[in-house]
């Protein structure tokens, strides 16, 4: 193609992306007019089973060259933007900057929300309890380490609501300023990812290397850049912020390696078709308490995609997930039943049946 023909193809691209911004603007007109009748009824600014609802709709009507990805990365982005015009939110999540936990609060929030890291699981829940923070991101689960003892011992202790989830796969890298594996004397990273990275260590000489815990992987590349002789086991994006060099990518033991996340706030969601709850159960000590109240669940059709016992403050509660809205008929009935032994944490649209 000739000069004179790309640039007629530019030209089309220009005029396109005059339109585009045309239509946003005007889309972003009719978001402040939401969210001024938002404001007057003390209606929620983040409605992720509204969100769910539009990205659904296009990809009904989709018939271009995007994927239901595709439409959701654009589209949660200028969701984000348009949550911004509507009232600036701040998020608070688990730091620093460039950990896991960043990673899936941009994710959900775009680049234009301001983010507040903070150090602790507990501390994000009293950002949120207390207003400082409008919303919270924490993490629940891992796929290879399990639940997050924290994340449920807040959840049971705090009266705040999941009204998301999100799940994010986690790849880890090496990384280093040592030119040579074998010029590594010490490796700092957080406790689970050293464990999740065994078979990578021992497979390159590395498990006899000095391994030293910390709280945060992107701390790890932090402190590495300034060691000669360290490297860090850490996320990409903590190496490029540190500009660390990545000497091996992907180095994780296990392909499926994935970590789900709460978002959590103070309001419900209404019912988007598609949901999932999560609850905490603690029943009282007499024999075949369990099986009677799973029972119930059972004969309403209603389906568990997780059940895990835990000890909190000296108690053996569950924390359990199941396919619905706590608005569904059925569900509605079995809750009021056992509500005083029940804790409803939240119901929210299911990103994914299981980790």
């Amino acid at each position: 193609m000739n000069e004179a023909g790309l640039q007629v193809l530019r030209d089309k691209l220009d005029n396109i992306d005059n339109e585009l911004l045309k239509l946003i603007n005007n889309r972003m007109k009719i978001v402040h007019q939401v969210g001024v009748v938002k404001a007057q009824s003390g209606g929620a600014i983040y409605r992720p089973e509204r969100e769910k609802a539009i990205i659904d709709r296009l990809e009904s009507i989709n018939e271009g060259m995007l994927n239901r990805a595709a439409i959701e990365a654009l589209f949660l982005e200028i969701f984000a933007i348009s949550r911004n015009l509507e009232l600036p939110e701040n998020v608070a999540y688990l730091g620093p900057e460039g950990s896991f936990t960043h990673q899936a609060a941009e994710g959900r929030f775009g680049a234009m929300s301001s983010y507040v890291s903070i150090s602790s699981i507990k501390g994000i829940f009293r950002e949120v309890d207390t207003k400082k923070a409008r919303f919270g991101v924490v993490p629940i689960e891992n796929s290879s380490n399990g639940i997050v003892t924290d994340t449920i011992n807040c959840l049971n202790k705090y009266d705040l609501k999941i009204i998301a989830e999100v799940v994010l796969d986690i790849h880890h890298t090496l990384a280093s300023t040592c030119d040579k594996v074998e010029d590594i004397k010490r490796i700092y990273s957080k406790d689970i990812a050293f464990e999740q990275c065994r078979k990578f260590l021992a497979n390159f000489g590395l498990d006899e290397v000095e391994q030293i815990p910390i709280e945060s992987t992107t701390k790890a590349a932090r402190i590495a850049i300034n060691e000669p002789g360290s490297a860090a086991i850490c996320p990409h994006v903590g190496a490029k912020l540190n500009n660390l060099p990545i000497l091996f990518e992907n180095i994780e033991d296990k392909d499926n390696n994935r970590t789900r996340f709460f978002i959590i706030s103070d309001f419900e969601n209404a019912q988007s078709g598609n949901d999932k709850t999560s609850i905490l159960v603690k029943l009282s000590d007499k024999q075949g308490a369990l099986v009677d109240f799973l029972i119930d669940f059972k004969n309403a059709g209603v389906n568990f995609t997780k059940i895990k016992s835990h000890i909190a403050d000296g108690n053996s509660i569950f924390f359990i997930d199941f396919d619905g809205h706590k608005d569904d008929d059925g569900i509605k009935e079995i809750l009021d039943k056992h509500k005083d032994s029940i804790k409803i944490l939240g119901s929210y649209v299911k990103e994914i049946h299981d980790i």
